[in-house]
């Protein structure tokens, strides 16, 4: 199978400049050696006085980063007199970071590597590091670090993540001020429906409008339902 090198596509037509280095297609010279790739999630801690530890709710996830240092080297025409700036290279990645004149903002892009990798994101920081001199100065090795943030429109996140109704009983622990009623609007989506909690939580539940702080009620299925009631 052929070597397949990676690209950098520049998904942002008004944004290519081939006078800057920003042509349509960047075009790695030696693959990357390794990558990294991160994702996280914000979670808040919700206290409870008489718990042992905080309880952790899903507040929303943070945008996936991926890191890599690309190589770049022009030794091969000779270290001498004439010997190529390897800046040439690196320039089109220098300025993925750097606001274009058109669109007044850096460029989408996304980096692919056959069928192994597929990114589409903009560049958090771009760091050039030159490690090889020609005698009169002139740059000739160069690794070029990226950090890169994934992109996506709010129509492909919500594609992707295919909400669907729960479809099993779980645990809500009452927070200050909460009622059955905004409970019952935050799980099911909608305030109606705050009797379906009181019925599976009868010990707990004297007064709907103020169930006790730090309670843990039984939120039946939503799949169970069958009309507002």
């Amino acid at each position: 199978m052929a070597l397949q090198n990676a690209v950098i596509k520049i998904l942002d037509k008004d944004a290519v400049d081939p006078g800057r280095g920003l042509t349509e297609l960047l075009r790695v010279q030696f693959n990357p050696a390794e990558y990294n790739r991160t994702k996280a999630a914000q979670l808040a801690e919700i206290g409870i006085p008489g718990l042992d530890s905080p309880i952790l709710q899903f507040i929303r996830g943070q945008t996936e980063t991926l890191k890599l240092d690309l190589f770049f080297d022009t030794t091969a025409g000779g270290m001498g007199d004439g010997a190529r700036d390897v800046r040439e290279l690196t320039k089109g990645f220098y300025q993925l970071v750097k606001i274009q004149p058109k669109t007044h903002a850096p460029p989408r892009i996304q980096l692919s590597w056959g069928e192994g990798l597929s990114f589409k994101a903009i560049a958090d920081s771009v760091d050039q590091k030159f490690t090889l001199f020609s005698p009169e100065g002139v740059p000739l090795r160069a690794t070029v670090t990226l950090s890169l943030r994934e992109y996506k429109t709010l129509t492909e996140q919500l594609a992707e993540l295919n909400l669907q109704s729960s479809d099993h009983t779980k645990l809500h622990a009452v927070l200050q001020d909460e009622t059955l009623a905004s409970i019952a609007l935050a799980e099911y989506g909608d305030a109606r429906l705050w009797r379906r909690i009181a019925e599976a939580n009868p010990a707990l539940i004297d007064d709907p409008a103020a169930p006790p702080v730090g309670a843990r009620l039984e939120i039946p299925s939503d799949e169970s339902r069958t009309g507002v009631r």
